[in-house]
């Protein structure tokens, strides 16, 4: 059997399939999370996120987790404590150590990011 027969409807799924949901501490901010140690058991989340203009993602930490950011589509800013502001567009990656301060402001055309969590957020 080749490894593409074994792999089940839990291990691959199409996006679109998949809600979004309100994030849990950023109002408006909507988050589609496919890849879970809830629902998968990895020990990395992996999400979309959503972001309109003028909504903003608040200064936080992830005090466990790096964080990895590709923003697939949008304009906005982003700031990391440490490394100061910079443009948070398609064709950049970053990453947010654990436990460093971090903010995305100046939301100017709808945001939507592949955001990798290490170890897992969710």
């Amino acid at each position: 059997m080749s490894e593409l027969e074994k792999t089940s409807t839990a291990d691959w799924r199409y996006l679109e399939q998949i809600p979004w949901e309100n994030h849990l501490t950023a109002p408006g901010v909507k988050i589609k999370p496919y890849i879970s140690q809830k629902e998968h058991y990895l020990d990395v989340t992996c999400m979309l996120v959503k972001v309109a203009p003028g909504i903003e993602v608040p200064e936080h930490i992830h005090p466990q987790q790096d964080d990895i950011l590709f923003p697939l589509s949008g304009k906005a800013a982003m700031w990391i404590d440490g490394v100061g502001d910079f443009p948070l567009i398609p064709g950049v990656a970053v990453r947010v150590p654990k436990g460093v301060r971090h903010k995305i402001y100046d939301v100017r055309e709808e945001l939507i990011i592949h955001d990798v969590f290490f170890p897992a957020l969710i």
